[in-house]
């Protein structure tokens, strides 16, 4: 089933504790990084997935979402919009409860694929930024973060 309300986005992010972050970059400015690392300081298990990498925000990095060895409850995927459908195959083999598919991305085939399979599917929404609208941690200036200022940090 497509989520697109603010309840359903709401009850996923409240019941599901594990992401498997498929495409995660190991720079700090990357918005899979950033979002990642977010969603682990928020108290969810994040597995890296990506063979390019040995680890990522000091946890193992996977080469597939199938080497993941624990159970996965999303599988957030920061890849192209044509890379989706094996990765909702991926997910539907690890019984992933959700596909999440970040903004900008958005495939109807694979989002039927995982829905026929009883998966949640998610398109075009950052988990990052849902998370924080829906459950506090995003104000009228933004981003929470204390800090007022243009600066990047460094």
């Amino acid at each position: 089933m497509t989520v697109d309300d603010i309840a359903g986005l709401r009850r996923i992010l409240m019941r599901c504790r594990s992401i498997a972050v498929v495409g995660i970059s190991a720079n700090w400015y990357r918005p899979s990084y950033f979002a990642a690392k977010y969603m682990q300081d928020h108290g969810y298990q994040i597995f890296p997935v990506n063979p390019n990498y040995q680890e990522v925000l000091g946890q193992p990095c996977f080469p597939t979402i199938a080497s993941i060895p624990e159970p996965v409850d999303i599988v957030d995927c920061f890849r192209k919009s044509e890379e989706i459908v094996p990765l909702a195959h991926e997910a539907i083999a690890k019984h992933a409860k959700v596909l999440w598919m970040q903004l900008g991305i958005r495939n109807d085939d694979a989002g039927a694929i995982a829905s026929a399979a009883g998966l949640d599917v998610v398109m075009n929404h950052c988990v990052k930024i849902e998370h924080a609208r829906i459950l506090g941690q995003l104000n009228w200036a933004g981003v929470n973060t204390g800090v007022i200022s243009s600066r990047r940090p460094t």
